[in-house]
Order: C-alpha cells, then structure tokens, then sequence
C-alpha cells in the first residue's frame, strides 16, 4: 500500500510541474468585472503565472468542499456525541438497566433474537377425542 501511496503521489508531482512548466506566462486576474472595480476603489486586480491561478482554483475548490461536507455532517456527529453521552450515563449508572436496544430491521431482530426450544414435543391435533376422555351428551329435549 505504502508503494501504490509513493508512486500516485511522484505521479500527481510530475503532473503538477509539467502544468507549471507548460503554463509560466503572466495573466491578469480581476476580482470583479471592471466597471465595478472602479465602484469599489482600486483595481481589484492581480498578475499571477497561469499556473498559480490553475493551482489556486483548484485548491480553493478543494477546500470548499471540505467545509461543504464538514457543515452537511454536523448533524450527524451531533448525533454520535449525544449516544456516547447516554451509553456512558448509562454505563455508570449501577441500578438502571439499558433500554431495549433493539435492531431497528425486522429481519436482523428475528436472527438475533433467542431461539426457543419447546421443552416437549406438542401433540399432534386430531378430529378424535383423547382416550379416555368423554364428550358431554346433547340435551334431550
């Protein structure tokens, strides 16, 4: 694994300095369009190698995305820190029991759930009556 790591990483390096090299000459970057730089005082701009711009896109890019995911998952490590907090309060509580945590799928609560094994064979039903038993008589009328 260390391996496929170090040759992805020489990789993506070569990539990165043959986009440098190949993209060297000096572009003007503007913040805004220019009419409404003049608006805002200053030029609102700034010459950069294209491939510092291209780098810089695509790191601002990266980053985005990272707090995109981070503010999207809040709610969810909100969630794991609030069940740790129960299973620790209920983990030192000596006399309480934890709640039924039970499976929220059907099916895995019936494979996990205990089997029973019937302590004799039940009888087979049948129209007959049981020897020795009697069946009350109809009433005469």
């Amino acid at each position: 694994m260390r391996l496929i790591r170090l040759i992805f990483v020489v990789l993506l390096a070569l990539v990165l300095i043959a986009v440098a090299l190949a993209n060297r000459q000096v572009v003007t970057l503007n913040a805004f369009p220019a009419q409404f730089g003049q608006y805002l005082g200053g030029t609102w701009s700034v010459q950069l190698p294209l491939f510092l711009v291209i780098l810089l896109a695509v790191l601002i890019g990266m980053v985005a995305g990272l707090v995109w995911e981070w503010l999207r998952e809040a709610h969810l490590r909100r969630e794991v820190s609030y069940r740790e907090a129960e299973l620790a309060r209920l983990k030192q509580s000596p006399g309480h029991h934890a709640p039924n945590l039970r499976p929220q799928d059907e099916i895995l609560a019936i494979v996990d759930a205990p089997k029973r094994m019937p302590s004799s064979p039940r009888p087979i039903p049948s129209a007959e009556p049981a020897p020795g038993t009697t069946l009350p008589s109809a009433p005469r009328g």
